[in-house]
């Protein structure tokens, strides 16, 4: 089968030996003479992704991604051109890590953009909770030893990610070719991310940066993501991991209040040390969350929960804790 890369197609999937599109008339094309569409894999604001075959790699999958913006204007235009080039440059850079796909290609082609990338076997976290229900304290926990490990490297670069969430993070299975672990998580989607201390693109009418639920109050409202932006995408995600309960369902309701009442939602008790973990990690004010990933992993890697008030401890929490009150 062959995908019609006409953003607007209805029914994009044809047959192999079709020329032009059957449903909107589109000519066929094999980019750059070497990837071969074959199906739609997912649309947002700025972008269509599709699922291709890499003909000079023995139709190895990759993934095309297509700047396909839902905005008019030449300044948005302009400003979406600009984000999908940052995208692309950002991979080129993150991609050396092993948790985070790899740039094949970036190139215009019939005046489009195309950025083409390593496609990742697996299930996403969103899919996996919908298969098998609430996650465990121990599968929560790495979640999290994994995902800051990426964080630490992508903060390192002075990216922020801005939109981590269950639907950006795939398990890699075991029987992914030429990795040693049983499973490994990768995070995907560096469509919106942005380098550290830059604000948001400006006056771009309708665009939403992050996904509803899981962004930060200054992201929503004032245009800025900090380490402590992701930190705060983290701790919902974990929230909906281990509750089954959507951060935007609460939202609506209470907006950023719900934070303060995660723990009801609970399906089963977690350890102290956990609580603590996400109460620090989800408050309203970034300013009171954590401000690196090394501060939560120094938290994690201790084999019991911080006191109650560290101020009066004379103990090694003393020192790891008072600073984050």
């Amino acid at each position: 089968m062959i995908c019609c890369l006409n953003p607007d197609c209805q029914n994009p999937i044809n047959p192999d030996d079709n020329q032009f599109c059957q449903s909107c008339g589109n000519k066929l094309v094999l980019l750059k003479n070497r990837y071969l569409p074959i199906r739609p894999l997912g649309d947002g604001g700025f972008s269509k992704t599709y699922l291709a075959e890499d003909r000079d790699k023995l139709d190895e999958h990759c993934v095309i991604k297509q700047l396909a913006p839902q905005i008019e204007g030449t300044k948005a235009l302009k400003k979406a051109r600009e984000l999908f080039e940052q995208e692309a440059k950002q991979l080129q850079r993150l991609g050396q890590h092993p948790q985070i796909p790899t740039l094949l290609a970036y190139f215009e082609e019939d005046q489009r953009l195309y950025l083409l990338q390593e496609y990742i076997e697996g299930k996403t976290l969103e899919q996996e909770l919908a298969e098998a229900g609430p996650f465990s304290e121990d599968k929560i926990r790495d979640v999290l030893f994994e995902l800051l490990t990426i964080l630490k490297f992508v903060h390192q670069q002075k990216v922020i990610h801005r939109d981590i969430k269950p639907g950006n993070i795939i398990r890699r299975p075991a029987s992914a070719q030429g990795y040693e672990k049983k499973t490994e998580l990768v995070l995907i989607d560096f469509g919106i991310a942005k380098q550290l201390r830059a604000t948001v693109m400006a006056n771009i009418t309708g665009t939403t940066i992050g996904s509803f639920g899981y962004v930060p109050m200054e992201q929503m409202e004032g245009g800025k993501a900090y380490a402590a932006s992701d930190l705060y995408s983290l701790g919902t995600t974990c929230f909906h991991l281990l509750t089954n309960v959507h951060p935007w369902d609460l939202w609506k309701k209470q907006g950023y209040r719900w934070v303060n009442s995660w723990r009801k939602h609970l399906k089963q008790p977690v350890s102290e040390q956990l609580w603590w973990i996400m109460d620090r990690l989800l408050p309203e004010s970034y300013q009171h969350r954590y401000q690196s990933v090394d501060q939560v992993l120094e938290v994690l890697e201790l084999q019991s929960a911080p006191p109650a008030n560290p101020s009066k401890s004379t103990s090694k929490y003393h020192e790891s804790f008072l600073n984050f009150l």
